[in-house]
C-alpha cells in the first residue's frame, strides 16, 4: 500500500485560532490544526496511486493538487493534530482500496417460477373483485 511513517513526513501543519466554546482560551491560543498534503509532489506514492487519489478525491483537492484538512474539535492542539493525522491516513487508505468487480449471479428457476405464480395469483384475486359482466 504505502508507508505511513514516510507519508507523515510529507505533511505540513499550521495551527490557527479555533472557534467555539472555550472562552478566553479560544481567543488566545491557536488550537485548530490544519493539515496540508501535496499530492502531486509526493515521493511516497507512485504514479498509479496518485491518479487513483486524484480521481477519488477530486472534490477535496485544490487546483494545485493540495489536500487541506482541518480539525478544531478539541481545545488541545496535540489532540487536534492526532485526530487530523488519523483522518488523513483513513482517507488515503480508504481511497486506495480497489473495489472488486461484481459478478452477477444467475437467478434460480425456482425463484422465477415462484414470482410468476405469485403474480398470477394476485392478478386472479384482483380480477375476482370485479363485478360480473351481464350481457
Amino acid at each position: 500500500m504505502f508507508d505511513e511513517n514516510a507519508i507523515l513526513n510529507e505533511l505540513k501543519f499550521k495551527f490557527i485560532r479555533s472557534s467555539g466554546a472555550g472562552g478566553q482560551h479560544v481567543n488566545k491560543t491557536a488550537s485548530k490544526a490544519e493539515l496540508t498534503f501535496d499530492l502531486e509532489n509526493s515521493q511516497v506514492l507512485n504514479n498509479d496511486q496518485k491518479v487513483v487519489l486524484k480521481t477519488n478525491l477530486n472534490t477535496r483537492l485544490t487546483k494545485t493538487s493540495l489536500l487541506i484538512m482541518q480539525c478544531g474539535e478539541s481545545r488541545s492542539q496535540h489532540k487536534n493534530k492526532s485526530i487530523i493525522i488519523q483522518r488523513f491516513l483513513d482517507l488515503i487508505s480508504d481511497n486506495l482500496i480497489e473495489e472488486k468487480d461484481r459478478i452477477p449471479t444467475k437467478i434460480p428457476k425456482a425463484v422465477i417460477r415462484k414470482r410468476l405464480t405469485n403474480k398470477r395469483k394476485t392478478s386472479e384475486k384482483k380480477a375476482n373483485r370485479k363485478p360480473p359482466k351481464i350481457d
